[in-house]
């Protein structure tokens, strides 16, 4: 029996966490630049989930985030 609560157990410790809930970060901002670069390419495409590890509803968020911050000039659309 405890074999089996191991092997479950490690399956729970590898998943990996979203950065927001990690950090205790409760409103995505589009003012805050730096941490919108951090989930865009540097041609200024946004990644995808799979690659930032970020959950859905959190990634709804980071999109209209980085749209906004778009349309203010302040993120650009593309890189040259």
């Amino acid at each position: 029996m405890s074999l089996l609560f191991a092997s479950h157990y490690s399956l729970i410790t590898n998943m990996k966490q979203d950065y927001f809930s990690s950090n205790n970060i409760k409103h995505i901002d589009y003012k805050d630049v730096e941490l919108l670069r951090r989930f865009i390419t540097p041609s200024a495409r946004m990644q995808s989930r799979k690659r930032t590890d970020v959950t859905a509803k959190n990634q709804r968020k980071l999109a209209i985030a980085i749209k906004r911050a778009r349309f203010m000039g302040l993120l650009p659309y593309i890189a040259k």
